[in-house]
């Protein structure tokens, strides 16, 4: 158990960190991840010629893999054990990466005929880039909240 002073310093620590730009650095990481499952998993469903809930849920389970894959290849890094490290990016990345599904995908199937849209036509990819650029817009106000409370990215910032 912390020392009572300490828990007050963490979250007065975690209140500072709360800026813009370390919700930017949050929010570009968090989004590598997603981008990098979003695609991959756009593409493998399309080029099946996939059923869009299933490339969909493709998409999301493979956003989530590489995001949290991001945050624990970091804290490995930083010598972070296996049990713990998971912990921690699940904590860290969760919320974020819901936000930023939730948003993409939405957008996504919002737009007419993106779901059905081949690989080579412009309309697959610009919605796919245009769904990520609004998670990013959507989710960064949410991180710098998360992160003003102690959570989100805040609880691996020491590792980095």
């Amino acid at each position: 158990m912390a020392a009572p002073g300490h828990e007050h310093t963490s979250h007065q620590q975690a209140r500072q960190g709360a800026t813009w730009q370390a919700a930017a650095s949050a929010t570009l990481h968090c989004l590598t991840g997603c981008a990098i499952g979003e695609v991959l998993g756009m593409v493998v469903g399309t080029a099946l010629n996939w059923h869009g809930a299933a490339t969909v849920a493709l998409s999301v389970v493979l956003a989530f893999f590489f995001g949290y894959a991001l945050t624990l290849r970091g804290l490995r890094r930083a010598g972070v054990g296996w049990r713990q490290a998971v912990r921690l990016a699940i904590a860290a990345d969760t919320l974020s990466i819901v936000i930023m599904e939730i948003v993409d995908n939405a957008f996504i199937a919002a737009v007419p005929g993106a779901m059905d849209a081949g690989l080579g036509s412009a309309l697959f990819w610009v919605s796919l880039a245009a769904s990520l650029a609004l998670a990013f817009l959507v989710t960064l106000p949410a991180n710098k909240w998360i992160i003003g409370r102690g959570r989100g990215h805040a609880v691996v910032h020491a590792y980095h």
